[in-house]
């Protein structure tokens, strides 16, 4: 029995003893003794430090140089696709389709502000985003980034030799380059080799359609965000090695704060992501396979950033009601709770380990809706879709095996806790992944950091060769570097001609449609106009003309989910009255048309725009189909269709003053 116990706990972290193999960039402990009699250095020690400092030094050159080249190759990228140094300012400016459209404006709103004070006050006291509200933009959004660089251009001496749209877009893709240093440095701490971070980016920098949108999507928040994330996963991979020093271990500590709380501040969905995250860490933690001291601290780390961002963010609710709080309170408190939860036998542990799991659950649960009842928060039901991923632990034992577990003791691989950490990281990012589209490049990026390091470990390929009974150190040895090497040759040879021919094709903006209607907005129209129409369009409205807007693509607000659901009735079965009387309601002026949400056919019957309010409504859809059995014909004709043929019913409300073959305007009337 306390031979199965023992071959069973095997999964717990790898203790440091005889077997550890140094790693590549670190000397050996005999190699740093010194020689007793003589009381001089081994030459040995001598020549492999001068080694350990020149592999590190080129392989920060490395780092530094192909970070550097990611950032040039998708500024290239972004320049050829839209010719954007040659297009005119309100082309920049649609280029920022959607939201990115929204987030720009603010950066452009601090940038024309008479002073600093000025623009702020703008954003605390913003009454153009909504119309008929006045909303604190820095408590809604997440736009610290924006008002950090307005006021560092508006400081920094370049105003004459950098426009204001370069100097934001050059930051971001400067920021590719610590996403992909960062990458790089993780790989390398894990595999000791800087081979494998060379291979990290290579491979994120050849898969760029799954692990990066900055070059089309350039002021996304995740563009912001993720590369602080990758420095923090790369400080926590650090962190979790054996033997830090103190000093070693507090500056890491400080450099996971740091990072955790900056890509907290640019992304609203970072609770989310820390989330996962932090259930990694648990899940690690119950299994014994990291220090319990450091994991505490980086519970600490998540809740006083994520608190700090709140306080930044005015007390914003939907950060004091997240999920994250609430689960890493209940760890700590279980925690203080549960003492010795890691001692006593094989069974006892287990019958604490289900107790430390449902008590954390039980309390996660009541602390959360606890917060909620409280503050009444809803603004962030829409996004818990993001969670619904399914994930599956287990293990399996039989203790009539025994023996032939002891034979497959040979073709085991023991994972050190850093190692541990980003493979469970991986795992559960690739089930939100696998549930969610946009989420895939949180896990495709640190999939080229552990597929990497796989290829570089000295612990996979020892367990390669010993499993087919070829382990000798040299063959291990050889296998970690020859490997990575003809793969990385195999990757130029592939993907070289094709980066080539992508950076060599040469395309121009041209959307003359919007153009136009963005030109003619400001032209005749006044500056106090409210404009009502799709999100998507608004946010660009909002940017190229400062006008006044009835919603926005930001959806994380309940109000203005209901604001925007009553809004595009302008594409539902409806009655001129009512339309004229919901949009008199939100104080619009404007309203725009866009014949490809009232005619789309990108999308099949049921997931249309019109078919979706048509089902809310009670509806029976358009066209040829099953409908449910609960819709009914609608008493009206579609309003945006109907509204075309200039009917007295609706001129009586509604007049047409602009119209091109994308978009149809129409003014609202002012009935007494």
């Amino acid at each position: 029995m306390n031979k199965v116990a023992d071959i069973m706990t095997t999964v717990r972290q790898r203790r440091v003893g005889k077997g550890t193999e140094a790693a590549e960039d670190q000397p050996s402990e005999e190699e740093n003794v010194k020689n007793e009699e003589g009381g001089k250095i081994l030459p040995g020690h001598t020549g492999r430090k001068l080694w350990n400092i020149l592999s590190v030094t080129v392989g920060g050159i490395v780092a530094i140089s192909v970070g550097l080249l990611t950032s040039v190759y998708v500024a290239t990228l972004h320049e050829n696709d839209l010719w954007f140094s040659n297009i005119k300012e309100v082309e920049r400016e649609i280029s920022f389709r959607t939201e990115c459209g929204l987030y720009y404006s603010y950066y452009k709103q601090m940038i024309q502000a008479a002073s600093i004070q000025q623009g702020l006050h703008g954003l605390v006291y913003d009454n153009k985003t909504e119309s008929v509200r006045t909303i604190n933009i820095l408590e809604r959004m997440n736009v610290y980034q924006e008002v950090f660089l307005s006021i560092l251009y508006r400081i920094l001496p370049i105003q004459q030799y950098l426009e204001p749209v370069y100097f934001y877009i050059y930051t971001l893709f400067g920021l590719q380059a610590v996403y992909v240093i960062a990458l790089y440095v993780t790989s390398w701490l894990l595999s000791g080799t800087w081979l494998s971070g060379l291979l990290a980016a290579c491979w994120y920098i050849t898969n760029r359609v799954d692990t990066t949108r900055v070059e089309f999507t350039i002021p996304l928040r995740e563009n912001w965000a993720l590369p602080f994330f990758a420095v923090q996963i790369a400080a926590i991979t650090y962190l979790l090695r054996t033997h830090l020093q103190p000093v070693q271990e507090r500056m890491t500590l400080l450099a996971v704060f740091i990072s955790t709380f900056l890509f907290s501040l640019t992304w609203q969905f970072n609770q989310f992501m820390m989330l996962i995250q932090a259930l990694a860490l648990f899940i690690l933690d119950c299994f014994d396979m990291l220090p319990t001291a450091k994991v505490m601290w980086l519970y600490i780390i998540q809740i006083s950033g994520l608190l700090l961002v709140c306080v930044l963010q005015f007390f914003n609710s939907m950060i004091l009601g997240s999920l994250l709080l609430s689960f890493n309170a209940s760890v700590l408190i279980a925690r203080t709770i549960q003492k010795n939860l890691k001692k006593g036998t094989l069974l006892n542990r287990l019958g604490k380990l289900i107790l430390h799991v449902l008590l954390v659950m039980w309390l996660t649960f009541l602390i959360n809706k606890f917060i909620k009842k409280i503050l009444h928060l809803e603004s962030d039901e829409h996004i818990f879709k993001f969670l619904k991923a399914k994930f599956g632990f287990g293990a399996t034992s039989d203790s009539n095996q025994v023996q032939f577990m002891e034979k497959m003791e040979e073709c085991r691989i023991t994972l050190k806790p850093d190692a541990a950490y980003n493979f469970i990281h991986t795992v559960l990012f690739g089930c939100l992944a696998f549930s969610t589209m946009r989420m895939k490049y949180l896990w495709t990026s640190h999939m080229c950091v552990f597929a990497s390091f796989g290829l570089c470990s000295t612990e996979v390929w020892k367990l390669i060769l010993k499993c087919i009974h070829l382990y000798t150190p040299q063959r291990t040895h050889v296998m970690k570097y020859s490997i990575p090497i003809i793969t990385l040759l195999y990757i130029s040879y592939k993907f070289w001609p094709g980066i080539m021919d992508e950076l060599s094709e040469l395309r121009e903006f041209y959307d003359p449609d919007t153009v136009e209607l963005m030109n003619w907005i400001k032209s005749n129209t006044p500056n106090t106009a409210v404009f009502a129409g799709s999100m998507q369009l608004l946010a660009g409205v909002k940017l190229c003309t400062g006008r006044t807007l009835t919603n926005h693509p930001h959806y994380e607000d309940k109000n203005l989910r209901e604001r925007t659901k009553q809004i595009y009735q302008i594409y539902a079965k409806r009655s001129p009255e009512d339309v004229y009387r919901i949009l008199r309601s939100f104080g619009t002026d404007y309203v725009i048309l866009e014949d490809s949400i009232c005619y789309e056919r990108r999308h099949s019957r049921g997931c249309r725009l019109r078919d979706l309010l048509d089902i809310a409504n009670g509806h029976i859809m358009d066209g040829l189909g099953e409908n449910e059995p609960d819709l009914k014909p609608s008493l009206y004709p579609r309003f945006c269709e109907e509204i075309k043929k200039n009917l007295p019913s609706y001129t009586v409300h509604f007049t047409r003053v602009f119209q091109n073959k994308t978009f149809h305007v129409y003014k609202l009337a002012k009935h007494k």
